[in-house]
Order: C-alpha cells, then sequence, then structure tokens
C-alpha cells in the first residue's frame, strides 16, 4: 500500500494492525501502530526512514512497484531505532552505493545495530539539501527520544518530518488527524508522551522553542508513528508544550496490589472519601496486577496526585508495585504528590518502602501514608475514607 500526501509525497510505510506490544513488552499498543516512510520525488528523490525489520523484505518490494529503487538519490533517517531503520540490510543490498543522511550519533548507532560501513553523510542543525523545488533542512533533536533523533523540514510544501515526536501507535487506513477519532487519537498520543517522552520534557520545550523561533510555516506534521496532522498541525505541538511543563488535571490516582483483599478494600475507602469531599475531582483506581501498566502509567501524568498501596510480603512489597515504582523512577515525573497505604500481618514494611520509592522517584510526599493491620474493620476503613477527604485539601 502507498498513499499519495501531495504531488510530491507519498506515504509508503507499512500499517501494523496486529502489533500489541513495542520495545519488547514494555509499551502496550491496544490500537496497532504504523512505521511511516516517505518517498519524496522532485529533481532528486528521497526516501525518508524505513521499516520495522520484520516487514522488510515487503517493504523493499513494495517500494520495487513505486519506484526504481536505482532513481533513490538519498536516504534520510531522522532515528536509527529498529523500527524505524529495520529495512535498511534488504534496501542497501540493492542500492549499496546510495548516501543516507544522519546525525552523527546516527550513524553510530546505526553501524552499532546492522555493522555496515554504508555510504554516511553526517548532518546537522541548519544543514540543507536541495533537492529541486524543495529544499531540505535538518534539525538535530537530540533526546526526543534518542541522542540521534532529527528532524527534516522540507521547504516549499512547509512539511516536518518529525519521526517520533508527535505521534502514536495508531493503525488507521484513515491518514489524517481530521479523519480519526479525534478521543481517540489525543489518548493515545498523551500515552505516547507519558509513557516514551516524560523524561525528556526539558529537551521537548527547548526544541520546540527553537523550531518555533525560526518561524517557518507548517502545513503538515508527518511523523514515524501513526497519523499525519493535516488540520491546524500546530496543535499537537502546542500539547506537548502543555504537556512537557509538569501536566496535571484535577485527578488522583490510586495504585494498589493486594494479597487478599485487604489492600483493595483500602484503595477504595480513600478513593470513597477523595470522592465524597471533591465532587469535581476525578478519581481512579487500579489493580497494578490486573490492569495495563503504560495505561496506569499514562493517568499517573495526568494525576495531580498518586496514591500506592501494597500488601507487605517477605519484608517488601508485591511484584506489580516494585515494578511500577520502577518505571515511575525512570519517567522522572514532576511537581506531583504521593503517599503510600498497605495492609500487613506482622512485619509491616510496604508503607515505609514505597514512600521511600516515591520520594527517590520525585514525588512530594503529603503524608506518612496509612497501615492497617490484617483485614481492616469498619474503623479501619473509615480511617482509610477519612484520608482520602483530607487529600483533597492539600
Amino acid at each position: 500500500m502507498s498513499f499519495k500526501i501531495t504531488e510530491t509525497v507519498t506515504w509508503v510505510g507499512k500499517i501494523d494492525w496486529e502489533l500489541d506490544k513495542f520495545h519488547g513488552e514494555e509499551y502496550s499498543t491496544h490500537k496497532g501502530s504504523s512505521y511511516n516512510s516517505y518517498l519524496i520525488r522532485d529533481e532528486k528523490t528521497v526516501l525518508i526512514d524505513t521499516v520495522w525489520h520484520p516487514f522488510s523484505k515487503e517493504f523493499v518490494s513494495k517500494l520495487k512497484q513505486e519506484i526504481d529503487l536505482d532513481k533513490i538519490d538519498y536516504i534520510i533517517m531522522n532515528h536509527s531505532e529498529p523500527d524505524h531503520s529495520g529495512a535498511l540490510l534488504d534496501l542497501m543490498k540493492e542500492i549499496p552505493s546510495t548516501p543516507i543522511y544522519c546525525t552523527k550519533n546516527g550513524m553510530k548507532i546505526i553501524k552499532g545495530h546492522y555493522h555496515q560501513d554504508w555510504n554516511f553523510v553526517e548532518v546537522k542543525t541548519g544543514d540543507t539539501l536541495d533537492i529541486g523545488k524543495n529544499k531540505l533542512t535538518f534539525i538535530e533533536a537530540r533526546m526526543l527520544h534518542w541522542p540521534d533523533t532529527m528532524f527534516t523540514y522540507m521547504s516549499e510544501e512547509a512539511i516536518l518530518f518529525s519521526n517520533d515526536a508527535f505521534g502514536q501507535h495508531y493503525a488507521s487506513e484513515q491518514m489524517y488527524n481530521d479523519k480519526v477519532d479525534s478521543a481517540e487519537l489525543y489518548q493515545e498520543a498523551i500515552k505516547y508522551y507519558a509513557n516514551i517522552l516524560t523524561p525528556f520534557s526539558k529537551f521537548v520545550v527547548g526544541k520546540i522553542e527553537e523550531v518555533l523561533s525560526f518561524n517557518l510555516p507548517v502545513n503538515m506534521i508527518c511523523p514515524s508513528h501513526g497519523i499525519i496532522w493535516k488540520d491546524n498541525p500546530l496543535q499537537i505541538v502546542n500539547k506537548y508544550m502543555e504537556w512537557a511543563k509538569s501536566y496535571k488535571e484535577n485527578q488522583i490516582t490510586i495504585i494498589y496490589d493486594t494479597m487478599w483483599n485487604a489492600t483493595r478494600k483500602m484503595a477504595e475507602s480513600i478513593a470513597q472519601g477523595i470522592a465524597h469531599s471533591d465532587k469535581n475531582v476525578t478519581v481512579k483506581v487500579y489493580n497494578s496486577s490486573k490492569k495495563d501498566k503504560n495505561d496506569i502509567i499514562t493517568d499517573v501524568f495526568k494525576s495531580k496526585m498518586i496514591i500506592v498501596g501494597s500488601s507487605t510480603i517477605n519484608n517488601g512489597i508485591l511484584s506489580s508495585t516494585a515494578a511500577l515504582l520502577e518505571m515511575m523512577k525512570g519517567l522522572k515525573f514532576t511537581d506531583k504528590k504521593a503517599l503510600a497505604f498497605g495492609s500487613y500481618g506482622w512485619s509491616g514494611e510496604s508503607v515505609k518502602i514505597i514512600t521511600e520509592e516515591l520520594k527517590e522517584s520525585g514525588f512530594e510526599i503529603v503524608s506518612d501514608g496509612i497501615r492497617e493491620l490484617w483485614n481492616p474493620d469498619i474503623e479501619g476503613l473509615e480511617r482509610c475514607k477519612v484520608l482520602g477527604e483530607s487529600l483533597v485539601k492539600i
């Protein structure tokens, strides 16, 4: 399948309807994804990015149907991660001398992946490539979200090829943002930001401010996953700026794991207290052992406060709680409050352990937390509810 975006630009990527996990098992893709590759036919012919390796041979075969490969003058690799560079081995067997434009880090990483000494051309911010009516300008975007990432801007048609920035894991044959369900689209976009780009938010702000300072018109943003931003394309740029600045909504998220439902009862009582005290706050409650971890992280990203609970087991905490806390530590959330809770039988370390983990992850700890012995009785559940009521005033 190919798809004509403009008279000059054709989408030649792959829609992956079956994808349900990404980055190994680290990221859930409930809506599938796409690997967007773009073919520019001006006086010179340019291929921007490729697809993931499992689709490499299919990609090269279909690209041959679209164009004589020998007519491709340049390949641009905006990012070296295998979901974008995975077809290079098969493609370069066909056109081994074609120059590959990438950043210095991109060259190192592509060599590290594929151990080939192809015809690399190193570029940096401000470097250009004249291809006829259009001029391509390269903009380094370090840590959005790898050290090698860059954008490519196409002048005459005012298209920004942004690679992972502004993308989503979202499969659709309706290729434009105004053709798909906007709520569904933004849910996938914020999930993508929360789980992948959050640690690099300061780079997001700096890079967007730099790009906007160029005062370049932008008619379209073409990312390397998901749909193309054609209708009011800068709306997603504005969202990124909002998300990058310690984003939070009027939401409190409660996350717990439980052995015999005592900690679950605590979680539900805390939630009742919050809802009773503030009818406007959104309360989400997740069992971390049963619900998707990336969906939980997305709600952590949206929250002004999180409350994390676990039973105590073997002087520690339950594994799903520990794993989620480890994820949060790596994501480096900012300007969010937190506290811990949990049930116990005889040693009762879980609240202390969770509190320390949250503190190390950058959360502002607002309370020593609450713990209940064995299965909480009516008085114990009332203590949890009162705690919930008090939290909305913090």
